[in-house]
Order: C-alpha cells, then sequence, then structure tokens
C-alpha cells in the first residue's frame, strides 16, 4: 500500500442556478401555449352552448380540469420534443445546458417523459426534488435520478474572427 494521500474527486456541479434560470426563460414558450389552449377551451365552452360572456368555464369542472391537464401534457411535449431533438429547451440554450442519458449520449423518449414527470412532482414539492442536487453524492436531482438522465453545462465555443 502506498503513503500517498489520494486527491479528493471533483464532484459535478448540481448547476442549481442555471437550470432556475433556463425554468423561468422556458416558462415564456409554455405560457404560449397555454394560452392558445385556453382559447380553445374558450371556444369548446361557447360552442357548448354558453353564450354569455360573462359566464367562465366553471372551477374545478371536468372542462376546467381537462384544461389543467391539456396545458400539463402540452407543456410536457415541448420538453421532451425540445430535449429529444438536441437535447435542449429554449431556456437551456443561453446557458450552454443539455440533458443527456447518464452514459452520455441522447436520451430515449421514455426516460424523457419519466423526466419530465417527476420534475413536476418536485416543483409540486416546493421544489425539493431540485435542491436535493446539493446534497446528493453525484450531485443528480430526483428527476435525473428517475430518468437516468443528466443535465450537462457545455463549455464555451471558440469565437471565430473572420
Amino acid at each position: 500500500m502506498s503513503d500517498t494521500p489520494t486527491p479528493p474527486i471533483a464532484l459535478p456541479r448540481p448547476w442549481i442556478g442555471w437550470r432556475l434560470l433556463a425554468m423561468v426563460y422556458d416558462l415564456w414558450p409554455a405560457l404560449a401555449l397555454w394560452l392558445l389552449l385556453s382559447a380553445a377551451f374558450t371556444a369548446a365552452f361557447t360552442f357548448l352552448g354558453h353564450h354569455d360572456a360573462h359566464e367562465n368555464i366553471a372551477p374545478l369542472s371536468g372542462l376546467q380540469l381537462a384544461l389543467w391537464a391539456a396545458c400539463w401534457l402540452v407543456t410536457g411535449l415541448y420538453a421532451v420534443i425540445s430535449w429529444r431533438n438536441g437535447g435542449q429547451t429554449l431556456g437551456m440554450r443561453p446557458w450552454r445546458l443539455r440533458v443527456r442519458a447518464m452514459d452520455g449520449g441522447r436520451a430515449s423518449t421514455r426516460a424523457l417523459w419519466v423526466r419530465f414527470g417527476v420534475a413536476t412532482v418536485s416543483l409540486l414539492a416546493g421544489g425539493f426534488g431540485f435542491w436535493w442536487a446539493w446534497v446528493d453524492r453525484e450531485r443528480l436531482t430526483w428527476h435525473d435520478r428517475a430518468s437516468g438522465t443528466r443535465v450537462v453545462r457545455e463549455a464555451k465555443r471558440e469565437s471565430r474572427s473572420d
């Protein structure tokens, strides 16, 4: 056995701040999709015979619950399609974040849906699943662990001067 001390292993960074910034940025395209869905649901509500301009979709009605489910689903489609085609949502691009499988390759569609679902639970739990990355031995969030994916931050590209 050697008496030389083993150097400490550098842990990967959890990128919590960058992830939060990306989520704030991604709120805008998601909000646009939600507004389009709301317009479609309002048109359907009117088509169903509710022509009074002062009448809204009743809280906790089947139609309102369907609207919430549709908003969640369209947000998931936005995220999964973005992650599947390039590994980034619009919000991840400015901060050079990318979703990858644990082996560094492209994640499967199933893994990305698991990632989105567990991230939803994490947000509903006050973001606890995101904060978990600060104490996790590999700096992974709940949705990283559950889906077998991770977020990596890419190095800056060299600028070309022509």
